[in-house]
């Protein structure tokens, strides 16, 4: 069985902390988690299955780990490569800007050849604008997290797209072999 590859940045350890959670449910013996500031773009290049971790910061920004390597991503040949999104952002602090950084990382990769897959749905969400949104079809290009203002209800966000992802990527047992947590 062929490894997931799991890449977050993280400031502050909330990225860090959903990436823990989805290997949690997926398996640690399907994942393997890295923080982007430790990497290089061969550890990419290994996996065909990749998740991505991205926070927004403030009016649109970038993580810092994220943007130290924007370059490498941009250099990176995703063909055959499929690719689950997941980003964290403060949909009423910064509703103008919310996951953007998701939305920026997606048009990256996917102009690289990605496969993306782990759409989300924008329903239960209250924001102004998002780079992660894919116009007109009520969906983010990836799982939206919202530590800040709707904590309570990533537990339960993280089973549902982690069951979906399992089915997207085609591992063994699909959506079932997936734990459900209540964390």
């Amino acid at each position: 069985m062929s490894k997931i590859g799991l890449f977050y940045g993280s400031d502050e350890g909330n990225t860090e902390a959903v990436a823990l959670r989805i290997q949690a449910r997926l398996g640690e013996e399907r994942v393997n988690v890295h923080d982007i500031a430790d990497v290089t773009q061969l550890e990419i290049a290994d996996y065909d299955q990749l998740i991505f971790g991205i926070p927004t910061w403030d009016f649109g920004q970038i993580q810092s780990d994220w943007e130290e390597f924007w370059e490498d991503v941009q250099e990176i040949d995703f063909s055959g490569k499929t690719v689950a999104l997941f980003g964290l952002g403060d949909q009423f602090g910064y509703g103008d800007y919310f996951l953007d950084a998701m939305g920026m990382l997606h048009d990256v990769i996917f102009a690289k050849g990605a496969a993306v897959v782990g759409h989300w749905t924008t329903e239960g969400y209250e924001f102004e604008a998002s780079k992660a949104e894919v116009e007109g079809e009520g969906m983010f290009v990836g799982l939206a997290i919202d530590e800040d203002q709707q904590e309570e209800l990533t537990g339960g966000r993280l089973n549902r797209w982690c069951r979906q992802i399992a089915d997207e990527f085609g591992l063994e047992g699909g959506a079932d072999s997936v734990a459900q947590l209540d964390d």
